[in-house]
């Protein structure tokens, strides 16, 4: 009797863990493909944003870098270098990797997110991109 109830309960285990590991052999693939959605696919975005930006700064431009510093590019120090002037005769080599975003309005404020602070006027725009 004791060997009959060993059978039957080992048989109801071999049948629940083989629908567990069927379970997880499809939770592998179910993180592997969120894990592209919420982490590879937005930061592939942003490296593509940041190089289109990058690639069209021109001397004049008004610009903020990633450090929160605001200014106008004053000119070129080769291929990966901008000069920007950060106040009246004060200028500083900055990379260009280090510009986050082109601020287009005299007001000096980067657009915000939707529904973020809608306190000031919607002329107010700037392209931003957040690097790592």
């Amino acid at each position: 009797m004791t060997e009959l109830t060993t059978i039957l309960v080992s048989g109801a285990e071999s049948e629940s863990s083989s629908g567990g590991s069927f379970v997880s052999f499809l939770l592998l693939p179910l993180m592997l493909v969120a894990m592209y959605f919420l982490i590879i696919r937005p930061n592939s975005k942003r490296r593509k944003d940041a190089a289109k930006l990058q690639s069209t700064l021109e001397i004049g431009d008004e610009v903020i870098t990633t450090s929160g510093i605001i200014g106008t590019l004053t000119g070129e120090d080769g291929p990966t270098r901008f000069w920007l002037e950060i106040d009246n005769d004060v200028q500083v080599r900055i990379a260009r990797g280090g510009i986050q975003g082109r601020l287009t309005d005299d007001k000096n404020e980067p657009e915000s997110d939707a529904g973020e602070g809608d306190d000031h006027d919607d002329d107010a725009t700037a392209e931003t991109v957040d690097g790592d």
